[in-house]
């Protein structure tokens, strides 16, 4: 009767060369595909804010928006999530409704040396302006009834913080302009506003937006 061979007399089971070579070809397939997409990948999560913000103005994680987009090696200028301490920032420049928040825009402390000053306004505003503008402001003293001296800028360049609209279906008077101005300015505004002075917005040449 014939004798079944045993597995060490028909010899180790060989492995088809070509089997091998195509297992690595997909692993490395498969590795370059992961580093390729990997790669592409680089986006980063940065804050942007909701709506203009404009110097003095303090914000905290709460007023921002968490934006993932791609900067490469600048996305260390911006503010990332964990950078805004419990107390929030200051922001020291106008930031743009959308816009991310650089890290050279806002400091824990106020620095700006600006004061906000509500002015009324005597008519219509210009059209065009919101919050991030800038005006001059031009001041008339009275001198009789009806009679003002010649007008002069009171401020330069003063930026507008918010407007206030007028409350109510009937409303005679004009909408009131928050102003970022000067501390040293704030007294002399003050005094025109309280002797009744003429004054007006003028949109400045550096408010163009």
């Amino acid at each position: 009767m014939a004798r079944r061979p045993e597995r060490s007399e028909r010899g180790a089971l060989r492995l088809d060369p070509r089997l091998a070579i195509g297992i690595v070809l997909v692993a490395a397939s498969t590795t370059g595909v992961w580093a390729l997409v990997s790669g592409l990948d680089d986006s980063s999560e940065v804050y942007a804010v909701r709506d203009t913000v404009t110097p003095g103005t303090r914000i905290d994680a709460g007023d921002l928006v968490v934006e993932s987009v791609r900067l490469g090696s600048v996305a260390d200028r911006y503010v990332v999530p964990g950078d805004v301490p419990e107390q929030g920032v200051v922001v020291t420049r106008t930031i743009e409704s959308g816009e991310l928040v650089p890290a050279t825009a806002v400091d824990e402390v106020d620095r700006t040396g600006l004061a906000v000053v509500v002015v009324p306004s005597r008519g219509a505003l210009p059209r065009g302006l919101g919050a991030g503008s800038t005006v001059d402001v031009w001041s008339a003293r009275e001198l009789d009834r009806g009679s003002f001296e010649p007008p002069a800028v009171l401020v330069a360049n003063a930026e507008i913080a918010g407007i206030q609209e007028p409350e109510g279906m009937v409303d005679a008077g004009g909408a009131s302009v928050e102003l970022l101005i000067p501390r040293e300015k704030v007294a002399a505004v003050l005094e025109a506003l309280a002797a009744g002075d003429a004054i007006d917005l003028v949109p400045s040449r550096a408010g163009s937006r």
